[in-house]
């Protein structure tokens, strides 16, 4: 509870969030059918396949192989089963199926590649009449409701109507993961009259909260601005026994400071910093996408086995970890380097990084950029010229050494350009175009996107001959 600072007296944040917390003892609506997810009860039965030829044999073994690599990626394991012949489905054996499924599923940021090969496989089981279980349903929803970067009314429906599907087509009764995924899409959509709702449906369920509903919960009411709401969902979220890690403390990071409580925001961070120090620094985020999940499923279990043996409570949070991750800084630099143009703060951040050994990553990169675009090109800013050609050659050169985790992007790209035409002018942005380009080979569609703002940039004023305006008019006064 010390990691966040919880006021004093009777105040809003000791009382019910306004999302109320289900009552988990509400008798039942009615008795309910469901799909069993147990593979006895499985249809077809685990072992029946289409019968296959010597060629489709092979194929089927080179897929089996692959799939015992859980390290593969997922668009290999994707055209090994596309090498089968049409159907595809049918010829794979229960175990098979859900272990590829699975396999699919796990990808380190959702996008509209990665959507569509999981729903095309889907959609396969469907036309042959194989039922999915709840957590390729929870995955499909998921996908649908994720794969851009910011949710709208069209992925709520889509979340929704995948939703119906799964309950009322297949027959498969949705579980509390279920109601996560429908309760943050809702709320990244700003549909927080319906994420109350799903709240009250998981109430009426009797489903209980689990790690990810408290940390969903935290996220609704950054978006809401409401930080006092933010801190009574934490203080449930440790009431309830849950070990509390940097996955939590991001979340409350972020909502203080939608909340535009940016010093509540610091000070978890501080004492993040301070609580890592004391561990003697012993326990580093992981870097895998992977292993995150895992310590994820792993913290859930610390939690259930506290609940009944609270004795064991703080040597699980012990265990926990909370130091600040790449997650943590991009928080951070997002809002200092962006929102209030505090370059000074940013660069502390950046240089805090290296002593927590987060390696660099480009959406950082991204953000400073975008604040020198935004911030730079006036007087007595600390946005000047000169860093942001420090800060330039630090990227070119990151990119040449291979650094994990840099790209190249069309918003890259763009606010770069903006970057340099606002700081230095057009002939300077042109110039970092050509950087650019050796370094970059985009698709049509981004090299249109980059383009259009590159055509606006040199359609306007240029900022190097508005400069030397104002010095001559002001030399001539």
């Amino acid at each position: 509870m010390e990691l966040v600072d919880q006021y004093s007296g009777e105040s809003y944040t000791d009382q019910l969030p306004l999302v109320d917390l289900p009552k988990l003892y509400q008798p039942s609506d009615g008795p309910h059918l469901t799909v069993s997810d147990k593979p006895e009860d499985e249809w077809p039965p685990a072992h029946y396949t289409w019968p296959a030829d010597a060629t489709t044999k092979i194929k089927l073994q080179n897929l089996v192989l692959a799939l015992r690599d859980f390290s593969k990626d997922p668009e290999e394991i994707y055209q090994l089963y596309r090498a089968l012949p049409e159907p595809r489905a049918p010829y794979l054996e229960s175990k098979t199926r859900h272990k590829m499924l699975r396999h699919l599923s796990v990808v380190e940021r959702k996008d509209e590649h990665s959507m569509l090969r999981y729903l095309s496989v889907v959609n396969d089981m469907k036309r042959a009449a194989i039922p999915l279980n709840s957590a390729e349903w929870n995955s499909a929803i998921s996908f649908v409701a994720r794969y851009v970067s910011k949710s709208t009314e069209v992925e709520v429906e889509a979340a929704l109507h995948m939703w119906r599907e799964m309950e009322h087509v297949a027959g498969v009764r949705g579980d509390g993961v279920t109601f996560n995924i429908l309760f943050d899409v809702a709320c990244k959509a700003g549909k927080f009259i319906l994420a109350e709702m799903i709240y009250k449906e998981m109430e009426a369920r009797r489903l209980e909260y689990t790690r990810y509903d408290h940390v969903s919960l935290i996220f609704h009411y950054g978006l809401q601005k409401n930080g006092d709401g933010a801190r009574a969902a934490y203080k449930a979220l440790v009431e309830e026994g849950e070990i509390v890690d940097t996955v939590v403390l991001n979340a409350m990071i972020s909502a203080l400071i939608r909340a535009r409580e940016a010093n509540a925001a610091e000070n978890v961070y501080e004492r993040m910093k301070k609580t890592h120090i004391e561990s003697l620094g012993r326990r580093f985020q992981s870097r895998s996408f992977k292993d995150r999940r895992h310590i994820n499923r792993i913290l859930m279990r610390w939690a259930l086995i506290a609940k009944k043996h609270p004795e064991k409570r703080e040597h699980f949070q012990n265990q926990s970890i909370i130091a600040p991750d790449i997650h943590t800084f991009r928080i951070l630099v997002n809002y200092f380097a962006i929102e209030t143009g505090e370059l000074d703060k940013t660069a502390k951040f950046l240089d805090e990084m290296k002593w927590f050994k987060v390696p660099l990553h480009g959406a950082l990169f991204n953000a400073l950029l975008k604040g020198f675009a935004l911030h730079g090109g006036i007087r007595y800013t600390h946005w000047t010229e000169k860093r942001l050609e420090s800060v330039w050659r630090s990227f070119l050169e990151a990119l040449d050494d291979g650094v994990e985790g840099l790209y190249i992007s069309r918003w890259m790209a763009t606010w770069a350009l903006r970057a340099f035409a606002k700081c230095s002018g057009k002939s300077r942005a042109l110039a970092a175009w050509e950087e650019i380009r050796e370094k970059w080979d985009p698709g049509e569609e981004d090299m249109s996107f980059v383009m259009s703002n590159l055509r606006k940039i040199l359609e306007s004023a240029d900022v190097v001959e508005t400069r030397r305006d104002w010095i001559l008019g002001s030399r001539s006064m």
